[in-house]
């Protein structure tokens, strides 16, 4: 037979289809797990802990589907994988490696093979739905030397501008067009506050409403604006997105990197610092807080729930100082790292600690300042030293009569008045609520599990105790003693129990095995613990990369036992007291 180019080519086709044949169809089959639906999973158990679990993954909703074949037809999967490798420095970026139970409903699987942009199995609740709103309309808005595509196409964005006017009620609204008459109900008493970026793009959330321009602080001084609005496309392709990885449950308020906790700490004032820090936050930053730091970037439009941070007026929520105060180096560094949960800010653990803390020099001695004098410029970290950090001490044992007695503390506190009797905040004071600076801010949902402020009993506290600055949530420092603002902690940490973070719906577990994995001498702190409930298949499951290596007789090596402090025994030795 002879051997030319075209036999060699038909051959070797013939044979990579025949291979991927197998690979994709015929070795799935051979392999059980790949026909399991099971995975392990964070959940909070009653008494506020966080424990893993065995579980059954759950299929895509009607609008997640819809997203996933968007996802699809868009090429999402050419450039973003789906898959965390059991390899060195992967779950200490991505998070838990994959289970085969997690891809049980993809048909076909996504698992892409070339990473240009990055994996996105544990994307889910990284970000809130306005990141990728702006994300997906421009992704330079957000990440300035992305090469993504736009994806402006899924928006409903006509191409007129609409003029911005002055009512006769001295209401500034937009005029009557068919661009706005086909979004906004000029009729309707229920208003809309909006707030276009500086280029003028004006992002509606919801339609049929009153619409009204609110800029307080000039963030948009032009006199027309571009309208964008989403679409069920847009809207399934979120959807799809945040699903991924929730399988796992609350997998990222145990998730290592997101947990630093920093008391204090600080380098002294660098001008080298603070060039780099400008450096770090043009790049990741700018695009929200916008390049002056007003918290009105490019991006800042779509995030009409949660606004980014005007670092110019020198108010800042998360800190350990005592309420009013200034916060530390540390408070401002634990943000950065950890994010905040459930707003557009995600972790940025995976960035360098020098570009960390460079970027916090850069909102300290530039940003943060009132520059309405420009000679003479109040810079708030300077004339405002901050006060000293309020100590937290080991939080206590959780059990059922702590809890309780933090739903008396709850009543007594009259938290209920805005966050609702069951913390989903409904209460009768949560209609109208609005920050310092005039922006709607609604009590927290505490049944999500979303906590702005980080998710262990010491952030609650901390929340608590210095009130969060700047909002309608004040310090109960002084009227509330600080062991019923333990108990309240735990209390409002009770509250997401057994919740799916994705839809805040209540998790199918027997009263049977809510009572093992209540019981704080459970350890179910990784994986590899996790409980498995009494009703399950007992047999004997292997997970990831787990099941292929114990197919071939290799050894898995588990982590170690957790030593209690109670089998520690101290050892004698010289200088053990001071003096």
């Amino acid at each position: 037979m002879k051997m030319d180019l075209r036999t060699v080519a038909l051959g070797s086709g013939f044979l990579f289809l025949s291979l991927a044949a197998f690979t994709q169809g015929i070795l799935p089959m051979l392999e059980p797990e790949s026909r399991s639906a099971k995975v392990t999973r964070v959940v909070r158990t009653d008494l506020g802990e966080l424990k893993w679990i065995e579980a059954q993954a759950t299929d895509y909703t009607e609008k997640q589907a819809l997203g996933r074949k968007v996802y699809i037809r868009e090429g999402c999967w050419y450039c973003h994988s789906q898959f965390v490798r059991p390899v060195t420095g992967e779950t200490r970026r991505w998070g838990p490696v994959s289970q085969a139970g997690e891809y049980a409903f993809d048909v076909p699987h996504l698992f892409s093979t070339r990473r240009i942009g990055p994996d996105l199995i544990r994307v889910g609740l990284k970000y809130g739905d306005e990141w990728h709103l702006a994300h997906f309309w421009n992704p330079r808005m957000v990440v300035p030397d992305s090469i993504m595509p736009r994806f402006a196409e899924l928006f409903d964005a006509p191409k007129e501008p609409v003029p911005v006017i002055t009512d006769d009620a001295g209401v500034r609204t937009l005029a009557r067009t068919p661009v706005s008459e086909a979004m906004f109900d000029f009729n309707s008493k229920e208003k809309i506050q909006l707030t276009p970026n500086a280029d003028g793009l004006l992002f509606v959330p919801e339609r049929g409403k009153f619409p009204v321009i609110f800029t307080p602080n000039k963030e948009f001084t032009g006199e027309t604006v571009q309208l964008a609005a989403v679409t069920p496309e847009l809207e399934g392709l979120i959807a799809y997105v945040q699903k991924l990885g929730m399988n796992r449950g609350k997998w990222r308020d145990r998730f290592e990197p997101q947990l630093i906790e920093v008391t204090q700490t600080s380098i002294p004032r660098s001008e080298e610092w603070i060039d780099y820090g400008k450096q770090v936050y043009e790049r990741r930053c700018a695009g929200c807080h916008g390049v002056d730091g007003n918290g009105n970037g490019p991006a800042a439009t779509f995030m009409h729930k949660v606004r980014p941070r005007d670092f110019t007026l020198g108010v800042f929520k998360f800190h350990l100082t005592p309420s009013g105060s200034m916060p530390t180096d540390g408070d401002l560094l634990r943000t950065i790292t950890r994010g905040v949960r459930g707003t557009a800010m995600p972790t940025w653990h995976m960035l360098p600690e020098k570009d960390r803390l460079s970027v916090v020099q850069y909102i300290k001695y530039v940003l943060a300042a009132d520059r309405s004098d420009p000679s003479n410029p109040y810079m708030y970290f300077v004339e405002e030293p901050h006060g000293a950090p309020v100590f937290i001490k080991q939080p206590p044992t959780p059990s059922k009569a702590l809890v309780e007695r933090g739903g008396k503390v709850w009543k007594q506190a009259k938290c209920w008045e805005c966050h609702g009797d069951t913390g989903k905040g409904d209460g009768d004071k949560s209609v109208g609520l609005k920050d310092d600076f005039g922006y709607p801010i609604p009590p927290a949902n505490l049944t999500t599990g979303q906590f702005k402020s980080g998710p262990l009993a010491a952030d609650i506290f901390r929340t608590v105790t210095n009130g969060l600055r700047g909002t309608p949530m004040p310090s109960f420092a002084k009227p509330i003693p600080e062991e019923d603002r333990w108990a309240l902690a735990y209390y409002i940490l009770s509250l997401s129990a057994y919740t799916d973070p994705l839809t805040g719906e209540p998790l199918d577990i027997s009263t049977t095995d809510r009572a093992a994995l209540n019981d704080p001498g459970l350890n179910a702190s990784t994986s590899q613990r996790a409980y498995a409930p009494q009703t399950s298949d007992q047999r004997n499951f292997a997970y990831g990369g787990e099941a292929w290596a114990g197919n071939r007789g290799m050894e898995v090596v588990g982590t170690g036992k957790e030593l209690e402090p109670s089998a520690m025994t101290k050892p004698k030795r010289k200088g053990g007291n001071d003096g």
